[in-house]
Formats: structure tokens, C-alpha cells, sequence
């Protein structure tokens, strides 16, 4: 998989995109905006929806769009990267980076290594290296959502799909480990989402949240 790439390559997609994936937005646009530091807030998530808990929507939509342009740069740096190369080549320098910056947005350097829950890192990088794929995943997690009300399960169910979407298109092994692998970190990151989940006890959306805000998205 990786014979035909130049380590030079190899090194800067992975590097290259756990920088980019490290890059807080939600705690860049609350400072900026003057809306105090994310981290002391709600559920101290560093994501879109954290951020929506500081009254300012127009921050929580840059931190989504930050959160979500910062996989699917990586993604394309890497596609252009290797943009002549053979598809199974590009696919895999595209999925390594891609995979280092939903890696970077988790465990960010700049802090700590404490980052969010990543999934609109885990959307953006979908849907840039393969968006049918970021499409269908992204379907998924509207029906459930308007099915059962509850975010952390849509997104659970859509990060379950991801890799059986990818076999679906068609697109390349790379791009399902890649998928898989941020799906397995998502369900990590979610733990106590699904603790809540089995007891019944996760807040549903536009609901009162009865559960301990710490452990929220």
C-alpha cells in the first residue's frame, strides 16, 4: 500500500495533517468573539456544539465549518499532492492525512491534547475524500436524527456506516480503513454518550439535559 509513495509525502501528509486537524477553531472563534474560553464552558467541548451553549450561533457555524474545512483541506493538499500518481497511491496519501487530521482535531498539540469529539472533522474528511460517501453518512445521520431526536446516536450510526458506504461506491480500501478508523475513535470519544445511550438517559435534541453537562458533546 504505502511501496509507490515518497516518505518525503508520506511524513508531510501525516504531520501536515494533524497540524491542520490540531488547529481549535472553537476555541479560536470564542476567544476572538469575545464569548470567553469554550473550555470553561457547558460541556468544556472544544466543538460546534459547545460552543452553541455561549449564546452565539455565528461562532458555533465558524467552528463547524472550521472543525469540518480542516479535514477536507488535508484531504485535498494530499489530493494534489499526488493528483498524477495511480488512484490506489493517491487514495492512500489522501486517507493518511485525512486520518492525521481527525487524529490532530481529537488529540490537538496546542492543547494538551485534549480536543473534541470530531465529528465534523470525521464529515469534512469524508466528504472530500470520497463525498458520495460524506453524503450517504451524512443522510444517515439525519434520519436518525429526526427519527430519535438524540445527536450522539445519529452520530454513531453514521460513523458505523461509513465503511460499508465506501465498499458501496466503490471507492478504495484506503479510503474505508480510513473510515474505519475514525468511526472506532468516534465510538471512543462517545463513551459516555453510550452509557447514557443504554440507560436511557441521553438528552435528546431540543430537550432538557438531565445528564452531567461535563460528559455532553
Amino acid at each position: 500500500m504505502f511501496e509507490s509513495l515518497n516518505p518525503v509525502l508520506i511524513a508531510g501528509a501525516v504531520i501536515g495533517g494533524y497540524l491542520l486537524g490540531s488547529i481549535p477553531f472553537g476555541v479560536i472563534a470564542t476567544r476572538l468573539g469575545r464569548a470567553g474560553d469554550v473550555r470553561a464552558i457547558g460541556s468544556g467541548n472544544i466543538g460546534a456544539t459547545n460552543v452553541l451553549r455561549t449564546g452565539r450561533k455565528d461562532l458555533a457555524a465558524i467552528t463547524l465549518l472550521g472543525d469540518g474545512g480542516k479535514g477536507a483541506v488535508a484531504v485535498l493538499l494530499a489530493w494534489l499532492a499526488t493528483r498524477t500518481a495511480p488512484v490506489e497511491t493517491q487514495a492512500t496519501l489522501t486517507a493518511l492525512a485525512g486520518a492525521s487530521a481527525f487524529l490532530g482535531h481529537l488529540f490537538p498539540v496546542w492543547l494538551g491534547f485534549k480536543g473534541g469529539k470530531g465529528v465534523a472533522t470525521f464529515f469534512g474528511t469524508l466528504l472530500a475524500a470520497a463525498w458520495p460517501v460524506g453524503v450517504l453518512a451524512g443522510a444517515a445521520w439525519l434520519v436518525t436524527a429526526f427519527v430519535f431526536r438524540i445527536s450522539s446516536l445519529a452520530a454513531l450510526v453514521a460513523a458505523a456506516l461509513a465503511p460499508a458506504f465506501v465498499f458501496l461506491v466503490g471507492r478504495p480500501e484506503p479510503v474505508a480503513l480510513m473510515a474505519l478508523f475514525m468511526a472506532i475513535l468516534i465510538y471512543v470519544r462517545h463513551a459516555p454518550n453510550i452509557r447514557r445511550l443504554l440507560k436511557g438517559e441521553e438528552p435528546r435534541i431540543g430537550g432538557s439535559k438531565t445528564a452531567p453537562e461535563k460528559d455532553q458533546a
